[in-house]
C-alpha cells in the first residue's frame, strides 16, 4: 500500500483518539476512553507501517505536525476554542514546514 495513504490514516486515527480524549473527560466516559485506546492504537500500528518505506524525520514530522493542525481545527469548530492571529501564523508555518519537508527537501522519498 502506498506509504502515503498509511500516513495519513495514521494521522487520522490520531486525531481521533485525541478528540476522544478530551471527550473522554479525564477517562470518566466508557465510548470515548475505548475510542481513545483504538484510535491511538491504530495510528502508532500504521505509523510503524508508514517507516517500513519512509525515512523517520519525515514519517514523524508529518504525523505530528498534521496532527496539531487537525487536532487545532477541531478544537476550534467542534469545542468552540479561540484562535488569535498568532495562533494562525503558527499553524501556517507548521504547514508550511510539512510542505518544505515532503516537497522541498531531498529527505522525502518520492
Amino acid at each position: 500500500m502506498n506509504p502515503y495513504v498509511l500516513l495519513g490514516a495514521a494521522i487520522l486515527s490520531e486525531i481521533i483518539g485525541t478528540t476522544s480524549l478530551k471527550l473522554s473527560e479525564g477517562f470518566s466516559q466508557s465510548l470515548p476512553s475505548l475510542v481513545v485506546v483504538l484510535g491511538y492504537g491504530a495510528a502508532f500500528y500504521l505509523l510503524s507501517l508508514t517507516l517500513e518505506e519512509l525515512p523517520v524525520g519525515v514519517v514523524y514530522g508529518t504525523w505530528a505536525a498534521l496532527g496539531i493542525v487537525g487536532v487545532a481545527a477541531i478544537g476550534i469548530v467542534v469545542f468552540d476554542e479561540q484562535i488569535d492571529v498568532a495562533g494562525v501564523i503558527g499553524i501556517s508555518l507548521i504547514i508550511a514546514g510539512v510542505y518544505c519537508l515532503n516537497v522541498l527537501s531531498g529527505m522525502s522519498t518520492h
